[in-house]
């Protein structure tokens, strides 16, 4: 079944207000310069650039998305940034359950899962994350740890219209590591079955999972190649439009 890759860039938090409007009008000019791209385009920048970023991306077909959201509307919650303020300032996506949220704060799959819903319910995207450790790997365990991430993390009504599932082995994320093609396709076929399993195929079928983890313009034909990997979530070199287009473009845009 065909599925149109997702392109993404995951910020994270870098980027001042000028470094970040001029990346943004950059990546939205290329993107113009395509005309009519064979893939979609994303940007997730921090909090503080989403309103600045979406004026920089006006007119092009860039989807503007944030890197965390909390699972209640509104209240005493310090910090944090609830999902219909997202969509107030004109937010299509939120990345949820990065390798980075759970080590860092210690998120869990069912926290995650608690912002999907109401990230859902607010009209977002979810682009929900997954991935084994190193030590996890070394012990075979990473279809049962992306399995059960799967599993707990994925709310039961999703569907591929409001759901993306990013595979990134924490070892190989900003490491410059990566796995073997044949490894990565390992992994999204079983995350497929997973899906399948807890959705149903038709659901499965239809839903992009994306590869993230050092990708670069240098592997990323390879990578997005492969038959269920459906686009990149893009860290380190979604900082430079350069870098950022030729990933776009080795895989096929």
């Amino acid at each position: 079944m065909a599925r149109k890759k997702l392109i993404a860039g995951n910020w994270k938090m870098n980027g001042l207000l000028a470094d970040g409007v001029e990346l943004a009008k950059g990546v939205a000019a290329e993107v113009k310069a395509m005309g009519k791209p064979e893939c979609e385009f994303l940007v997730c920048p921090p909090f503080t650039l989403l309103t600045s970023v979406k004026k920089a991306l006006r007119g092009a077909k860039v989807a503007l998305g944030a890197q965390d959201a909390h699972f209640n509307t509104k209240g005493a919650h310090t910090g944090d940034i609830s999902p219909e303020m997202l969509k107030d300032v004109g937010c299509q996506y939120v990345i949820l359950g990065h390798s980075e949220r759970r080590a860092d704060h210690g998120e869990s799959s069912e926290l995650v899962n608690k912002k999907a819903v109401a990230a859902h319910q607010a009209g977002l995207k979810t682009v929900i994350c997954i991935g084994e450790t190193l030590a996890e790997r070394d012990s075979g365990k990473t279809i049962d740890v992306c399995s059960k991430q799967i599993m707990g993390s994925v709310p039961d009504d999703s569907t591929a219209a409001d759901t993306v599932i990013a595979y990134e082995p924490v070892w190989a994320i900003g490491t410059g590591k990566t796995p073997t093609a044949n490894d990565v396709e390992e992994v999204h076929a079983a995350v497929r079955k997973v899906l399948a399993k807890k959705l149903g195929k038709g659901n499965a079928n239809k839903m992009r999972i994306l590869y993230g983890g050092s990708v670069k313009p240098g592997n990323a034909k390879e990578f997005l190649s492969l038959p269920d990997v459906d686009g990149a979530l893009i860290g380190g070199a979604s900082l430079k439009v350069a870098d950022f287009m030729a990933i776009a473009k080795n895989s096929g845009c």
